[in-house]
């Protein structure tokens, strides 16, 4: 369960490292599109209090991997309980 769940951290780290490389590339004179700021604000939830509040980008990618950690540990103990349930 520890490597299930290093691997949802993993994902996060991914995801937020991407999307900061995107907006780092992105070109500054052309506003951000509604869809691309919604599909940020769903894989990388922290970006919702980024809007707010000025964060690093160090921040972020902790921020972003605790999340995806803490969705890891829930999905997998659901997974897990429910696995067992049908065993019986």
């Amino acid at each position: 369960m520890r490597y299930r769940i290093a691997l949802w951290a993993g994902a996060g780290f991914l995801i937020a490292g991407g999307w900061a490389v995107y907006f780092a590339l992105a070109s500054k004179d052309r506003p951000i599109g509604p869809i691309v700021s919604a599909v940020a604000r769903l894989t990388c939830p922290v970006a919702i209090v980024g809007s707010h509040i000025a964060l690093s980008v160090y921040w972020v990618l902790v921020a972003n991997v605790v999340t995806y950690a803490l969705v890891g540990l829930a999905v997998e103990t659901l997974r897990r309980q429910s696995s067992r349930s049908r065993s019986r």
